[in-house]
């Protein structure tokens, strides 16, 4: 089977076209706000709200109760505290992330294993499964991403400067605070939809593999956040397709596609700073 075959199976049948397009649209949101995450040097906070999520979810399976009903509020809570407590507190940005996503894991697996039969696989949300993504995913999805894009559009100088430098924000009157919440609330839901695809393990790369890819070769902020959004949604599409090609688990996939792009561009990168040397002597 080639790949044109393959991408045309993937648009033929529904079941596959859904998480395609939840996938795309959590991967763009995910570069977008992971681009002031990694800038900010707080982007583990995707890999604290994974865990956060999966315990979440693990309490959803076990009550009987729909996945994002939980899962969704549990992980904004987690976001706020996240930074109340590394901004409020003597324990740090890190050892915060640690001590929340350490916790949310153990009661989730705990939470299960005293409930006894769990009909809903919980090793889906560890490792993600294109079967868990449905209907509403999609809707909150095309929310979430209207969100994110709106951010930008209308309030993209703001984001520009909570991101680069807090402390002139604050001077011209900016509320940062309210900005890094509305930043960390919007993340938290992207995790939450993007794990069930991904996997709480993986869906952290979203955030930070396609910025950093971007860095490699671009030094403006608009550059990087352009090139990270593009970066993302053609890595997740390339990762689902070669996923659905060679019968492979999509969230390795996806990481792998984004690891070989990192690759790409670094190289990319390397030679535009060569050519720019010779180019000035």
């Amino acid at each position: 089977m080639s790949f044109i075959t393959a991408i045309t199976e993937i648009f033929s049948y529904p079941f596959l076209r859904t998480p395609l397009l939840v996938g795309i649209l959590v991967s763009l949101c995910a570069a977008l706000l992971g681009s002031v995450l990694v800038l900010k040097r707080f982007s583990m906070i995707g890999d604290g709200l994974s865990h956060v999520g999966y315990g979440a979810l693990c309490v959803a399976a076990a009550a009987g109760i729909a996945p994002l009903k939980i899962a969704i509020p549990v992980v904004i809570v987690a976001a706020y505290f996240l930074l109340r407590i590394s901004r409020n507190s003597r324990i740090n940005g890190d050892s915060a992330i640690a001590l929340i996503s350490g916790t949310a894991i153990a009661v989730g697996v705990l939470t299960v294993k005293l409930a006894g039969n769990v009909n809903i696989d919980v090793g889906s949300y560890m490792f993600g499964s294109i079967v868990a993504v449905n209907s509403s995913d999609v809707t909150v999805s095309i929310i979430l991403s209207a969100v994110v894009i709106l951010m930008y559009a209308l309030m993209y100088k703001t984001v520009f400067s909570v991101t680069f430098d807090e402390s002139f924000a604050k001077a011209t009157g900016t509320r940062v605070s309210f900005y890094n919440t509305v930043i960390a609330l919007l993340t938290a839901v992207t995790i939450v939809v993007g794990m069930r695809l991904m996997g709480a393990i993986l869906i952290s790369s979203l955030l930070i593999f396609p910025s950093l890819t971007a860095m490699r070769f671009f030094r403006s902020f608009r550059g990087v956040v352009l090139c990270s959004a593009v970066v993302s949604t053609l890595g997740f599409f390339l990762g689902f397709v070669a996923a659905y090609r060679f019968d492979l688990p999509t969230g390795a996939s996806v990481v792998a596609v984004n690891a070989i792009m990192f690759v790409l561009f670094s190289i990319a990168g390397k030679i535009k700073q060569r050519l720019s040397k010779k180019n000035c002597c």
